[in-house]
């Protein structure tokens, strides 16, 4: 068994057990599910939310007494990057309501003519409407069986109900969070779209707010709150965004605990008044956060904090990191 620890795509190491946090399926996450509306959030994909300017506190000063490093089989102790917690100060600013979503990364890609993801070749989201429309009865059937996947028997579906079945899949990964991104793509696409990156003090501020929630939704942990992985029935473990309505900020973020990571402006630096050493310091690697679903690790709750931080190289791209913007509010 192989546990995905802090820095999504850096570390891999050994664990014994999946840990007590896995969670049971929860069927709001199901993409059968009356439960979640998803097409009464297309229009808001690109909302945002007013996170005022005032203090804040950043970090924590958390010490890892039950031994859960031992336990979970980690390279480095838990906490003592978030060390010491402390009051901030942060000018207002706006901040996406959900990750970015595929279609939206999408209309990017298509106007800047950027690099897809890889997976999108992988799973028919880049296959065109129109060169679908042209293709020949068997090659659409293929298609349909080896990348779009569809769990229905294909070699009995008519050209019509084929084509129909396929875009109904692109319409259902258009609500998906982007993922498979490096750093440089998400800062591009924030860029093209007239915002920027958030900041880890402002990403922290967003998610946890002034007052240091442990968790976006408060201070106990619920594994039925927030995607983790463990507990979805969606193909690797990511589900569009929104799905859990109460995994949300207290400025009404969504998301920003699970479902994909999501990479910041920062590099990954110690805290002010802090004496810890790392390797991993200094202008090499960009701060991660949020915690991820369905990328080669369990759900421990200790990675969903809204304090936790990870981080990767910039030009690290993975299937569980994706990102959403921010905006400055000019006093």
């Amino acid at each position: 068994m192989y546990l995905l620890l802090a820095a999504p795509a850096a570390t891999m190491v050994a664990c014994q057990n999946k840990s007590a946090d896995k969670t049971a399926a929860q069927t709001g996450a199901n993409p059968q599910s009356p439960a979640v509306n998803h097409g009464a959030l297309v229009s808001d994909y690109g909302a945002m939310v007013l996170v005022p300017a005032g203090p804040f506190v950043l970090g924590s000063n958390k010490i890892d007494d039950s031994g859960k490093q031992q336990e979970y089989g980690l390279v480095n102790p838990l906490y003592v990057d978030e060390h010491p917690q402390q009051t901030q100060v942060l000018d207002g600013f706006l901040i996406d309501k959900y990750e970015v979503t595929n279609a939206a990364y999408k209309k990017f890609a298509t106007q800047t003519q950027r690099k897809e993801p890889f997976s999108w070749s992988q799973n028919g989201y880049n296959l065109i409407r129109e060169r679908l429309e042209l293709t020949d009865l068997d090659t659409l059937r293929w298609i349909a069986a080896e990348y779009f996947k569809l769990d229905m028997d294909v070699a009995t579906l008519s050209r019509p109900a084929l084509l129909q079945a396929m875009l109904k899949d692109q319409q259902i990964k258009d609500t998906l969070p982007v993922s498979g991104v490096t750093w440089f793509d998400a800062n591009d696409y924030c860029r093209w779209a007239g915002k920027r990156l958030p900041t880890e003090y402002e990403w922290e501020k967003a998610a946890r707010g002034a007052q240091g929630r442990e968790y976006p939704w408060g201070d106990e942990w619920d594994p039925e709150v927030t995607n983790t992985g463990d507990n979805t029935d969606w193909p690797d473990g990511i589900t569009p965004v929104g799905s859990f309505p109460k995994n949300l900020s207290p400025y009404g973020a969504y998301d920003m605990s699970g479902n994909v990571w999501e990479w910041v402006d920062s590099w990954y630096q110690p805290y002010p008044g802090s004496t810890l050493e790392r390797e991993a310091f200094g202008g090499k690697n960009k701060v991660l956060r949020g915690g991820g679903g369905g990328v080669g690790h369990y759900a421990l709750s200790v990675f969903y904090r809204a304090a936790a931080r990870s981080f990767a190289p910039p030009e690290t791209s993975s299937g569980d990191i994706g990102f959403r913007c921010a905006q400055s509010v000019t006093p």
